[in-house]
């Protein structure tokens, strides 16, 4: 997920590891996994290899079963989070989760007792884990504002395939992927397709009072109206 202005395709990898747990292997998890993500099954068919889509999912809701027990509030963000409010199955190249900023820690040790690596990108509003072999992006700043208890009750439980999980409201996700638009990185195209798909989730009321006096949001507004996605504003007739 965009944050912050970021381009994903300029996004670190080689990141430090952040006290991983001692002797613990970052291919425990695997070991751990369901039978049925094995490539072989018991009469010894090779399966076929999972495509981008099936791999994310199937990180998703892994990682998201992970946190139900860590018990910390949190949201799935995102692509998946679009998907799961009936977008399509196009994902990016991650996985996305709010959480607090003071849970942030405590999230971390959560994911690598289970055994998944955690560690510190440079950025300093997100931390990095690896499930599943994908990489899960643990956001506790969104939209350059801390991650609340508020923006993660608004959250709608919904299920991820089998995985039942509390999912970002529809209005904060537009909002926030809105806020990330800046003289930099302005991809209108990305989220188009989004704001399509849940405009009649979403309250547009509200994102225009959050993103008034905003040129890049309001641009985009605008280009929603000319496109009939949403209805027009009423604008006050400026005196000549």
């Amino acid at each position: 997920m965009t944050q912050h202005g970021d381009d994903p395709s300029g996004r670190r990898t080689d990141v430090a590891e952040l006290h991983l747990a001692p002797g613990e292997p970052e291919t425990a998890l695997r070991g751990r996994a369901p039978a049925h993500d094995a490539l072989a099954n018991d009469a010894g068919v090779e399966e076929l290899p999972l495509d981008r889509n099936q791999a994310i999912l199937r990180a998703a809701k892994r990682t998201g079963a992970l946190l139900k027990q860590a018990g910390y509030p949190f949201a799935l963000a995102g692509s998946v989070a679009v998907y799961a409010h009936g977008g399509v199955q196009n994902l990016q190249h991650d996985v996305d989760f709010c959480i607090r900023p003071e849970d942030a820690e405590a999230v971390a040790q959560a994911l690598r007792a289970a055994g998944l690596p955690v560690r510190r990108p440079p950025e300093d509003w997100l931390l990095k884990a690896t499930c599943l072999g994908q990489q899960v992006d643990l956001i506790f700043e969104l939209a350059h504002q801390p991650v609340t208890t508020e923006l993660l009750a608004r959250a709608e439980e919904l299920p991820v395939e089998s995985v039942h999980m509390p999912v970002l409201a529809p209005t904060d996700l537009i909002r926030s992927l809105m806020a990330a638009f800046s003289e930099h990185h302005c991809d209108f195209g990305a989220v188009l397709p989004i704001a399509r798909t849940l405009r009649e989730k979403i309250d547009w009321d509200g994102v225009r009072r959050t993103c008034a006096g905003s040129p890049m949001p309001d641009t985009f507004l605008y280009f929603l109206e000319r496109l009939d996605v949403i209805p027009p504003q009423q604008r006050e007739e400026v005196p000549r």
